[in-house]
C-alpha cells in the first residue's frame, strides 16, 4: 500500500487540467488574471499565451479568441488565456504592458503550469492580435518568445485608419485621439508593429481571412513583405472568403485550426 499511494498522486498530478482566474499582475489597483490549461503528462510542454480581441474597448479571457482553446489541449499545448486592460478607462500603452507582464509571469512560473519557457508563443486575434505582434516587435531578453501568431491583426494603424476615412470609435478610445492630425499620425505610426520591423525577429504566422471588411486582408500581406524582406520567417495561412472572426470560418474553411497547429509544432519543436 505504501507504494501504491505515491502512484495514485502521481497519476492524479499528470492528470490534465484547466485553473482559472489566477492573478497574474495588479496596476493600480486592477487585478489581472489568467486561465491556464495544464497538459496531461510530465512536460514541459510547448506553451502558447492567448490574447483576445475586442477593438481594445471589449472582451476577455473567454471570449473571441475560444475557438482555440479545444484544438491547442488536444494537441498537447500547455496554453494562458489573459485578461488586459481596456480603453477608454485604460490608455494606451496600458494593453500593451499588461501583454509583455503576463510574457514575464508565464516565464517565471512556467515550471508550475509544466510549460516550457523556452517554447513560448504568443496568440492574438483582431486587437489582440496587433498586440502579439506589437510585443514580438519591441521584445527584450525578459518577454522574447519563440513564435509569434496575429491572427487578423491590424499591424499598420495608419492603414487602418486610412481603410476607415475616420479615426474609428477604437483609435478614439485607445489613445484619445479626437481628430487626424499630425500629432494624431505620429502617436498610431508609433504604436504600429510595422514600424519596428527589424532583422531576427522571431517566426511570425499570420492568419487572415481574405474577405475581411473589418481589418483588410492587405495588412497581413504588407506585413509580411516587409518582414520577408528584413530577412525573417513570416508564413501566411489565408481564409479564401473568410470574414473578420474566426467563428465564421467553420464552415468555409476550419482547417485554418490544423494548420496552425502544424505550424506551432514544427516551429516550437525547433526552438533550441
Amino acid at each position: 500500500m505504501r507504494y501504491l499511494l505515491p502512484l495514485l498522486l502521481l497519476a492524479v498530478a499528470a492528470r490534465a487540467e484547466l485553473r482559472t482566474d489566477i492573478e497574474f499582475a495588479q496596476v493600480g489597483g486592477t487585478n489581472l488574471t489568467l486561465d491556464a490549461f495544464v497538459p496531461e503528462g510530465n512536460g514541459p510542454f510547448p506553451t502558447c499565451i492567448l490574447v483576445h480581441g475586442g477593438g481594445f474597448t471589449k472582451g476577455n479571457k473567454t471570449t473571441f479568441i475560444k475557438p482555440l482553446f479545444e484544438p491547442l489541449s488536444k494537441a498537447g499545448f500547455a496554453w494562458f488565456t489573459i485578461n488586459y486592460r481596456l480603453a477608454p478607462q485604460h490608455r494606451y500603452p496600458a494593453c500593451i504592458e499588461d501583454v509583455e507582464s503576463a510574457i514575464r509571469w508565464v516565464k517565471a512560473h512556467a515550471a508550475d503550469y509544466k510549460a516550457d519557457p523556452k517554447r513560448i508563443a504568443i496568440i492574438g486575434e483582431s486587437a489582440g492580435g496587433h498586440l502579439v505582434s506589437l510585443a514580438g516587435v519591441r521584445a527584450k531578453d525578459d518577454t522574447r518568445v519563440a513564435a509569434v501568431v496575429p491572427i487578423y491583426a491590424p499591424h499598420d494603424l495608419e492603414l487602418q485608419v486610412n481603410h476607415r476615412h475616420a479615426l474609428g470609435p477604437s483609435m478614439e478610445a485607445l489613445f484619445g485621439l479626437t481628430e487626424l492630425n499630425d500629432a494624431a499620425w505620429k502617436t498610431l505610426r508609433e504604436a504600429s508593429p510595422i514600424s519596428y520591423v527589424r532583422k531576427g525577429l522571431p517566426p511570425y504566422l499570420l492568419v487572415h481571412g481574405t474577405k475581411d471588411a473589418t481589418v483588410p486582408f492587405e495588412q497581413s500581406l504588407k506585413f509580411q513583405e516587409k518582414m520577408k524582406a528584413a530577412g525573417n520567417v513570416c508564413d501566411l495561412i489565408a481564409v479564401e472568403g473568410g470574414i473578420h472572426g474566426m467563428g465564421g470560418w467553420e464552415k468555409i474553411d476550419p482547417s485554418y485550426k490544423e494548420k496552425l497547429i502544424a505550424w506551432l509544432r514544427k516551429t516550437l519543436a525547433a526552438t533550441p
